[in-house]
């Protein structure tokens, strides 16, 4: 059975790992003032956009998903043909349209698929499942990448699916803004309370940066650290920790708002990268999308891993 994965843009893998797995990308529109980026995960067009649009435009930027109509096209122009089986993964719906737009476009997929594959050749039935990751940016890249890993080891597509369903409650997300009066702008806007006034002004004043953490589909600040590269270094030490003390996926992911080679500069990463090292674990390194960048602001560094949320160590 040919099964394949398909995700948002928003979704933070490298390239490399999207090419090697073939894995397919639902874009996002961004429009910024009168213009408008589609992101569909293209390295050098997001770097683009953190250099030379996000600052000046990126407040008032606004994200439309794909909608049920778009995905529907997309998947029965090829991707009903090359697969027979599809784990189509979202970014939190507490945060997107995407999750229920996929779901809709799915009904209409699977009424219509059989035209298509006859068509084309191909036998059989073409089944669907939309998977709601309950998490962003490269948390769900945690769990796209442990759908690939599955799909490309044959494995049947029931227990990709119930490893799916298991993991993605036990996705433990943190991230540093490098902006905390951007990402508490853009939080307003969308009636979101991570960055409140209070830690604002303080963390103004006194260059204070939060700790966030993502956890099933929620976000809330777990600590206020002295500096940004502090705060950063922290952050790794306390992954560090939950690797040794145990984790779930044999990998784990960070992204960054801008070049992502500045990730391996950055206070507590040699130390981080020497622990997963030693404990077989895969770091899966890639610029913060273009639709995150929008919510995050640039210079934001995020880090992923499937495990159980612990106390925060940093």
């Amino acid at each position: 059975m040919r099964i394949g994965v398909v995700i948002d843009a928003s979704c933070d893998l490298p390239p490399e790992f999207l090419r090697e797995h073939n894995i397919g990308i639902l874009p996002v529109s961004i429009r910024l003032g009168d213009e408008l980026l589609v992101d569909e995960r293209d390295p050098q067009v997001t770097l683009k956009f953190y250099t030379e649009q996000l600052a000046a435009k990126g407040l008032d930027a606004e994200t439309f998903p794909f909608t049920a109509e778009q995905i529907r096209e997309k998947f029965l122009d090829r991707i009903v043909i090359d697969y027979d089986y599809v784990f189509c993964i979202t970014v939190t719906s507490t945060r997107s349209a995407i999750f229920e737009n996929a779901t809709r476009a799915s009904f209409a997929i699977l009424n219509d698929y059989k035209t298509i594959r006859a068509a084309a050749g191909v036998s059989g039935p073409f089944a669907l499942r939309v998977v709601d990751s309950r998490n962003m940016f490269c948390a769900t890249g945690v769990l796209a990448a442990e759908a690939a890993k599955m799909a490309k080891a044959n494995l049947p597509p029931n227990d990709i699916r119930r490893r799916l369903d298991e993991l993605r409650d036990n996705l433990c997300g943190y991230m540093v803004p490098g902006d905390l009066y951007y990402i508490r702008t853009r939080g307003m806007k969308k009636g979101e309370k991570s960055v409140g006034l209070l830690t604002y002004a303080i963390g103004s004043a006194l260059d204070i940066k939060p700790v966030i953490q993502s956890y099933r589909g929620e976000t809330q600040p777990i600590a206020k650290v002295l500096g940004y590269e502090r705060a950063v270094e922290k952050m790794f030490n306390h992954v560090a920790r939950q690797i040794e003390r145990g984790i779930s996926t044999r990998h784990l992911c960070i992204s960054y708002g801008g070049d992502p080679a500045r990730v391996k500069k950055l206070p507590g990463y040699n130390a981080l990268a020497q622990v997963a090292r030693e404990n077989g674990i895969e770091i899966l390194t890639s610029i913060m999308s273009a639709t995150a960048a929008v919510n995050a602001g640039g210079e934001c560094v995020a880090i992923a891993y499937g495990g159980e949320l612990r106390p925060f160590e940093g």
